[in-house]
């Protein structure tokens, strides 16, 4: 029964959930940071047309350190910031000069716009007035491929950001529905096996070609239409995961396969 229910939660985890301002053409080099305070692992995610290529965090300083490199006159990233690790009012500093920058503060994160100008060596401090805002007792974050959650590469690298609409909502029909039942955080934990395995290089080769990435959206835009259906409707129990994820598949398969079938059989009978 389980390994019924794994064929179509795998078109949901094809494009894992997981937020935009990089445009469509940006270069979208995705980074992750974990970084370590008393114990505790957080995790940075960076989205961004130049390269991150060291950090620093200061615990007693409150301060976020990115040491850059970036080959182009205007930059542009953003930065997914757990407001556990740096919370409260966010002051910026470019090059050691105070600069403003977006944030948009959530619940549990802040998104932040940075945009400045700069070739070569550049540095970013983040500084909060407070640290481990509302901090409960978290054990060290394992690796993404063993987690019941993890990034959305191929999603985040089609649409530009990990805060695009498609992949937000990819991400809470995973969180809230999908990762509440047994059947669904079994799949998730043995998927992620699978997905990490092939999805990284996928990515990359988005963001080096801008044709690939525009036939991977063409390609998973259906199949995100017809996930969109289950924000819908309530997912509460093992039946009802089961039961729509059957009605999914079945779905997906009769417009990935049955219309092309149809498509090439009417084309034959006219020639």
């Amino acid at each position: 029964m389980k390994f019924i229910l794994f064929i179509p939660l795998l078109l949901v985890l094809i494009v894992n959930p997981a937020f935009g301002l990089l445009s469509e053409d940006g270069t979208g080099l995705i980074k992750r940071f974990n970084i370590n305070m008393d114990g505790n692992i957080f995790e940075v995610i960076t989205t961004s047309n130049y390269d991150i290529e060291d950090h620093e965090f200061d615990k007693d300083e409150k301060r976020l350190t990115f040491f850059i490199s970036s080959s182009l006159e205007n930059n542009l990233g953003e930065i997914v910031l757990p407001n556990e690790l740096l919370g409260n009012n966010l002051i910026f500093y470019v090059n050691d000069v105070e600069s403003i920058q977006n944030v948009k503060p959530s619940e549990n994160i802040s998104f932040i716009t940075l945009n400045f100008t700069g070739i070569g060596d550049n540095k970013i401090d983040i500084l909060g007035t407070e640290t481990l805002v509302g901090m409960q007792e978290i054990s060290e974050i394992a690796n993404t491929s063993d987690s019941p959650g993890g990034g959305c590469l191929i999603a985040t690298a089609t649409f530009g950001s990990e805060m695009s609409e498609q992949v937000q909502q990819l991400r809470e029909l995973r969180d809230n529905s999908l990762l509440q039942t047994e059947y669904g955080t079994a799949f998730v934990k043995s998927f992620n096996q699978f997905y990490y395995s092939f999805s990284p290089l996928i990515a990359d080769y988005e963001r080096e070609n801008t044709l690939f990435k525009e036939a991977i959206k063409i390609t998973i835009t259906p199949m995100l239409f017809s996930l969109s259906v289950l924000n819908h409707v309530d997912i509460d129990s093992e039946q009802s995961v089961l039961g729509y994820g059957i009605g999914i598949i079945s779905l997906n398969a009769l417009m990935y396969l049955g219309l092309p079938i149809l498509g090439i059989v009417s084309l034959r009978r006219l020639f």
